[in-house]
């Protein structure tokens, strides 16, 4: 009877320890290279922690409101362009780039790819903050320096219908 009793205790305290290693739901919340994957349209341009006067440029294109209703053809492959639908004072134009995306760190990257280069051989770019991304919505946050605390550009993306 008490051997019986031991092995129970043992299975139990094996299945505990079993328990407690394995991945918690968090896992699920992350982000994959699929899920942003496909062609995207910048809806709607927010900041957080700074006042939208104090951003004159995003990604180096000259104002941010040139890029509101600009579309992301996001490949598997990892090419990719962003085209900016021009009006006003922003020129229409095509940008090729090269993404990636990193689920263990939340994060989206891109270079721009100019006529000519290799992505490989680009060594600047952008890194944001990948928030979240279902198939049909993303957000995506560009840091920016302003004060003493965290300011950021965000991006809402909904997906293009074909």
């Amino acid at each position: 009877m008490k051997r019986i009793i031991l092995i129970a205790a043992i299975l139990c305290s094996s299945l505990m320890v079993l328990q407690s290693c394995s991945p918690k739901g968090a896992a699920n919340s992350t982000v994959k290279r699929g899920d942003i994957t496909g062609n995207w349209v910048l809806s709607d341009i927010t900041f957080e922690g700074l006042p939208q006067s104090a951003v004159k440029s995003l990604f180096d294109e000259g104002s941010y409101t040139c890029f509101q209703g600009s579309t992301w053809s996001l490949t598997n492959s990892g090419n990719g362009t962003y085209t900016l639908p021009g009006g006003g004072a922003c020129a229409a134009k095509t940008q090729s780039i090269y993404w990636s995306a990193s689920p263990a760190d939340q994060t989206f990257q891109f270079k721009k790819i100019f006529e000519g280069d290799k992505a490989k051989n680009v060594t600047s770019g952008y890194r944001l903050v990948l928030t979240s991304s279902d198939g049909n919505n993303m957000v995506i946050k560009s840091p920016v320096e302003y004060g003493t605390s965290p300011a950021y550009i965000v991006l809402n993306f909904t997906k293009a219908v074909k």
